[in-house]
C-alpha cells in the first residue's frame, strides 16, 4: 500500500472513531472502566451534609473550625489490547473483512481510553508475538497505533491465544484492562485465560462472519482454511451438509460461552455485516452497573 493511500485511511478511520469515542462511547467508558480507586486531592471547609468521618482533623486544630478531606477517583488506566493477526483475519463476504472491523474496534477503543487519560498498548499476536507497542498516551501514539494495524503483516498464519495470554501475564506488570480481540478459532486456552483475568480484567471481543455460521446453498463450494491452507470441497445444496455446518457452528458458540463463563471473562460477539456500536455500548453499560 502506498504511503498516500495509507495516511487517507488512517485519516479516515480517525475521523469516524474518535467521533464516536467523543459522541458515544466516552461517558460509557468512563463508567465500565473505573480507576483503581479513591486519591486525596484537597481539604475545604466542612459544610452541612458532609460525612464527619472525612473531617482533617489536624487542619481542624490549626484553625480552629472544622475541615474535610476531598478525594477523587484515581482515573489512570493501563489499557492493553490483544489484536488477533493470524491469516483468519482475512475473511469477510459482506460488509468488510474481519481485520477491517478488527481495526476500526482497535481505533474506537485507543481514542475512548485517552479521553479518560489512559495509556494504550498493543500486542500483535499469531501462534507467536508478532509485535508489541508499549502503553502510552496521545494522539500520536493512536495513530501509530492505527498505521501498524493496517499496514502489520504477519509472519505465522496460525494462532496460540494460550501464548498470548502467557505473554500478557508476564510482560505487563500492572493490572490492566485487557481487550482480547480474536475469532477464537483455537482452543485449549482457558487455563491461560483464568490465569490471565486473575491478574488483569480481561474483556473477550469475538469477530465473526455471517458465512461462518450459516453455509449458504450454493452447490460446490471450496473452503479454504486460512491458517494451514487446508482445501475442502462440499454440496452445499445438501441440507445434510448444511446442518451438520450449522450444527458444528453452535457447538463452537456453546464451548465458547462456557469458557468465558468459567474465566469470569466479559464478552461479546461481533459480526463483519453488522453495526458494533450498539453490541460495543451495551458491553459498557453491562459493566457499568456491575
Amino acid at each position: 500500500m502506498e504511503t498516500q493511500e495509507i495516511i487517507k485511511k488512517v485519516r479516515k478511520i480517525e475521523i469516524k472513531t474518535r467521533g464516536l469515542s467523543s459522541h458515544i462511547f466516552s461517558g460509557e467508558y468512563h463508567s465500565a472502566f473505573k480507576g483503581r480507586g479513591m486519591t486525596f486531592s484537597e481539604v475545604r471547609e466542612y459544610m452541612p451534609g458532609d460525612d464527619i468521618r472525612a473531617i482533617d482533623w489536624n487542619v481542624t486544630a490549626r484553625f480552629n473550625h472544622p475541615f474535610v478531606k476531598i478525594y477523587e477517583e484515581e482515573r489512570e488506566l493501563t489499557v492493553i489490547i490483544m489484536v488477533d493477526v493470524s491469516a483468519s483475519g482475512e475473511f469477510g463476504t459482506r460488509k468488510q473483512f474481519k481485520k477491517d472491523l478488527i481495526t476500526e474496534l482497535c481505533a474506537v477503543l485507543s481514542f475512548s481510553a485517552i479521553q479518560n487519560n489512559d495509556k494504550i498498548g498493543v500486542i500483535f499476536f499469531s501462534d507467536k508475538i508478532e509485535k508489541f507497542i508499549p502503553p502510552k498516551k496521545g494522539k500520536t501514539h493512536i495513530l501509530r497505533i492505527i498505521r501498524e494495524l493496517i499496514e502489520f503483516k504477519p509472519e505465522n498464519k496460525k494462532t496460540n491465544i494460550s501464548e498470548a495470554l502467557r505473554y500478557v501475564i508476564n510482560v505487563i506488570k500492572k493490572k490492566s484492562i485487557v481487550f482480547l480481540i480474536s475469532d477464537f478459532i483455537g482452543k485449549d486456552f482457558e487455563d491461560a485465560l483464568k490465569l490471565a483475568n486473575r491478574k488483569h480484567d480481561i474483556v473477550a471481543l469475538q469477530i465473526c462472519d455471517q458465512l461462518e455460521n450459516e453455509l449458504p446453498n450454493a452447490g460446490i463450494i471450496q473452503l479454504k482454511n486460512a491458517e494451514t491452507d487446508e482445501l475442502i470441497e462440499v454440496d452445499s445444496s445438501n441440507s445434510f451438509v448444511r446442518r451438520k455446518f450449522n450444527e458444528l457452528s453452535l457447538k463452537k458458540e456453546k464451548y465458547l460461552n462456557e469458557v468465558f463463563a468459567k474465566s469470569g471473562v466479559d464478552w461479546i460477539k461481533l459480526s463483519t455485516d453488522e453495526n458494533y456500536v450498539h453490541q460495543l455500548m451495551r458491553l459498557f453499560k453491562k459493566r457499568g452497573r456491575k
